[in-house]
């Protein structure tokens, strides 16, 4: 099979596969907490392997008792710029988003990120030139691993499934993209042990970003 004419598209996921956000998104988490009384220990190890999933499984693993979850998100989503210089693309992202784009094959984002919070970090990179859609959490449209973000963007960007590669560095990631039909890529520079991401079975595996071009366009 010749990749090259294969794949028309890529959907990237962005914690832990373009953006290295571990930092932000967990010191960001403590602050909220201490706002809203919750002194808790949080196990950063254990924090670390469960960054993709949403906050309300990654409470209920590690036993943090938050009972109000949307004044939670509120008062993350309010600090989650402070620490935003805590975060930053991963080495030779924007090289290879720029390359994909240049040999002609579309790229979008699909992040558990409620939307407009997606919107302000892909922007705050400047990576937005890059994407032909951004897609974070929205109402009424599931999230992964549900095919249903997956298939709506493909859609509107007009590709199908099966020209598609989703790359992501969770569980959630590759099982969106088989409940979809696309081909797989797990980011094994991520946030999930190798062990955890092989047993998903991934049609690649890169162990940076810039593996990526092999897959593409050998």
């Amino acid at each position: 099979m010749n990749n090259q004419n294969s794949f028309r598209h890529v959907t990237f996921d962005l914690d832990g596969t373009i953006i290295d956000s571990y930092n932000t998104i967990y010191k960001t988490t403590v602050k909220a907490l201490r706002e809203i009384k919750i002194n808790v220990p949080v196990p950063e190890k254990e924090f670390y392997s469960r960054i993709g999933l949403h906050f309300i499984d990654i409470f209920r693993d590690l036993e943090i008792p938050v009972k109000n979850f949307d004044e939670f998100i509120k008062i993350y989503k309010n600090h989650y710029f402070d620490f935003i210089d805590y975060s930053k693309p991963f080495e030779g992202a924007e090289e290879v988003l720029n390359y994909i784009n240049e040999k002609g094959i579309k790229i979008s984002l699909l992040t558990t990120k409620v939307q407009d919070q997606a919107d302000k970090i892909i922007d705050y990179f400047n990576l937005r030139k890059y994407f032909s859609f951004v897609m974070g959490r929205r109402e009424n449209i599931a999230n992964k691993p549900s095919a249903e973000p997956l298939i709506f963007i493909c859609k509107k960007i007009d590709v199908l499934t099966k020209e598609t590669l989703m790359v992501g560095d969770t569980e959630l990631d590759i099982q969106c993209g088989k409940n979809a039909a696309t081909k797989t890529c797990a980011a094994a520079y991520g946030y999930r042990p190798l062990a955890v991401i092989k047993k998903e079975n991934p049609d690649f595996i890169v162990n940076e970003i810039k593996e990526l071009k092999n897959i593409l366009f050998n």
